[in-house]
C-alpha cells in the first residue's frame, strides 16, 4: 500500500489517478478516502487526483491518544501528502472536517494552494453554538469508545443534515453508512477530541480570511443548517471567494449529489486555471444599498 509519512511519523494511506494539474481531496469525519471515488473518476480524466485517509482512519495509522490529533495536524497532513508526491501546488478540495482543513491550508500554506474548495464548513463555528458542539463532541467520543463503530454508525448516519442523502439516494446512503461502520472507533474518538473539539471558531479567523488571496469556492447544501450562516460570513470576509449553495441538499454533498458537486467544482477550477477568477471589487462593499447618494 502507498503511504506518505508525516513529520511526526504517522503513515497516511493515499490513492492517485490521472495526469495534469493536481487536486487533493480531503474527506469529512464520517467518511474516508473512499468517499471521493466519484470525484476521482470524474476529475481524474483531466487532472492528477489524490485522496487519502486522515490519521485515525484505516488503512492510515491511528495515533493512540488525542494529543496526536489537532486542526493544525489535519492541515499540515495535506502538505505532507503533497510533499511525498513531489507536488508543490495543488487545488485542495475538502468537505466538512476536510473543508476546515482546506480553509486552514489557505491560511497556513497559501504558497502551496492553487485554489481552495471549502465545502460543508461551519459545525460549531458560531459563537453561540461552540459550547453545544463541544458537548456533543464528548457524547460522540464516549459513544464511539463504549459502543463500538458499527453501533455508532447506526446513529450518527441519521443526523439531521444527512437524512437528505438517505431520502435522495438510499443505495448510496447504505454504502456510506456501511463504510462509516468500518472505521476505527479509537481513531474517530481521538479525531473528535483532538481535532473537532479543539478547533478555533471560524469567527476568530476573520482577520486571516481578509488577507487571503487564494481563489476560494465556498460550497454548502441549503439544508446543512449549521453551515449556512458561516458560509455567508466566509463569503463576506474572503475577498477572493464565491459562495455556491446546492438546493435541497444536506451535509454530504459530494455523495448526495455528485453530478452537481462535480459541475460546480469543475467550473471553479476552469476559471482559476484560465486566469478568470476575480478578486472582489471594493466598490461592491460600499455601505450604500443602491449606490445613490442623498
Amino acid at each position: 500500500m502507498p503511504y506518505a509519512i508525516t513529520d511526526d511519523g504517522v503513515k497516511l494511506y493515499y490513492e492517485e489517478v490521472g495526469t495534469g494539474s493536481p487536486i487533493v481531496f480531503v474527506h469529512e469525519f464520517a467518511a474516508d478516502h473512499r468517499s471521493w471515488e466519484t470525484q476521482m473518476r470524474h476529475f481524474g480524466q483531466r487532472h492528477r487526483c489524490i485522496t487519502y485517509s486522515a490519521r485515525g482512519y484505516p488503512p492510515s495509522d491511528i495515533p493512540e491518544t488525542p494529543a496526536g490529533y489537532s486542526q493544525d495536524r489535519a492541515t499540515d497532513d495535506i502538505l505532507a501528502v503533497m510533499k511525498h508526491l513531489g507536488i508543490d501546488k495543488a487545488h485542495v478540495v475538502g468537505l466538512s472536517m476536510g473543508g476546515f482543513a482546506s480553509l486552514h491550508f489557505g491560511l497556513r500554506h497559501p504558497a502551496h494552494a492553487l485554489s481552495l474548495v471549502v465545502a460543508g464548513v461551519g459545525y460549531g463555528a458560531e459563537k453561540d453554538q461552540q459550547a453545544k458542539f463541544r458537548s456533543e463532541v464528548e457524547v460522540v467520543a464516549k459513544s464511539l469508545l463504549s459502543e463500538g463503530m458499527p453501533a455508532f454508525a447506526e446513529k450518527y448516519a441519521y443526523g439531521p443534515t444527512r437524512v437528505q442523502f438517505e431520502n435522495k439516494d438510499p443505495r448510496g446512503f447504505a454504502q456510506f453508512k456501511k463504510e462509516l461502520g468500518e472505521h476505527s472507533a479509537l481513531g474517530s474518538a481521538n479525531t473528535q477530541i483532538g481535532c473537532q473539539g479543539q478547533r478555533p471558531s471560524l469567527y476568530d479567523l476573520v482577520e486571516g480570511m481578509r488577507k487571503m488571496t487564494t481563489p476560494t469556492l465556498i460550497l454548502t447544501g441549503d439544508e446543512d443548517w449549521p453551515c449556512l450562516a458561516p458560509s455567508v460570513m466566509m463569503k463576506r470576509e474572503i475577498p477572493t471567494s464565491a459562495l455556491s449553495v446546492m438546493p435541497n441538499c444536506g451535509h454530504t454533498i459530494n455523495l448526495e449529489d455528485p453530478d452537481q458537486f462535480n459541475r460546480i467544482v469543475n467550473e471553479f477550477i476552469v476559471q482559476v486555471e484560465t486566469g478568470r477568477w476575480p478578486k472582489r471589487d471594493p466598490r461592491a462593499m460600499a455601505n450604500s444599498i443602491t449606490g445613490m447618494k442623498s
